[in-house]
């Protein structure tokens, strides 16, 4: 079995896909709805910001033992949040965690949580090495960015466009 989460701020809820290995799509198991959330849409720039990141990541730490019941790190920054702060500290230390506290983290019900860990530490120990998670303001669809389209961050959200709509036609990451 192999998984991949997809949040989408609009909706408050981390989506988690699977599919057996060797599979070519992924289908929805289940959206667990946030517990809490912070910031605005848009993307995280700095430390301290309380912005939760947008764009694409990997689980890159497991932590059975979080302050906040469980919790999955986040490979952020990733190479394009450093490139786009440029000399600012873009912060760190992003969570898929238990609880209902939040500054910039995805927090979860701590049964949801729980759930979400142990199928991430299942596919792991199935042999996926990588597990993806993708994170947007919004459906990225041409309505939906033209209705925001005064906003500072079009540019940013049409980047991520493309692999969105990847996602939406394939259920399968880029």
């Amino acid at each position: 079995m192999e998984v991949f989460f997809r949040l989408l701020k609009t909706n408050r809820s981390l989506e988690l896909w699977a599919r057996n290995q060797g599979d070519a799509a992924f289908r929805l198991l289940h959206a667990y709805p946030l517990a809490a959330t912070s910031g605005t849409l848009g993307p995280k720039r700095r430390a301290g910001d309380g912005q939760v990141p947008e764009g694409f990541y990997h689980l890159d730490r497991f932590n059975p033992g979080s302050a906040y019941h469980l919790s999955l790190g986040l490979d952020y920054p990733n190479n394009d949040d450093i490139l786009a702060t440029g000399l600012a500290d873009p912060g760190g230390d992003i969570f898929v965690h238990g609880s209902d506290v939040t500054v910039g983290c995805l927090p979860l019900t701590n049964a949801g949580i729980e759930e979400v860990y142990l199928l991430a530490v299942a596919a792991r120990a199935a042999g996926q090495s990588s597990i993806g998670v993708h994170i947007f303001p919004f459906p990225l669809t041409e309505n939906e960015l033209l209705r925001r389209a005064a906003s500072p961050h079009v540019a940013f959200w049409r980047g991520l466009q493309l692999g969105y709509a990847y996602f939406e036609a394939h259920h399968c990451p880029q």
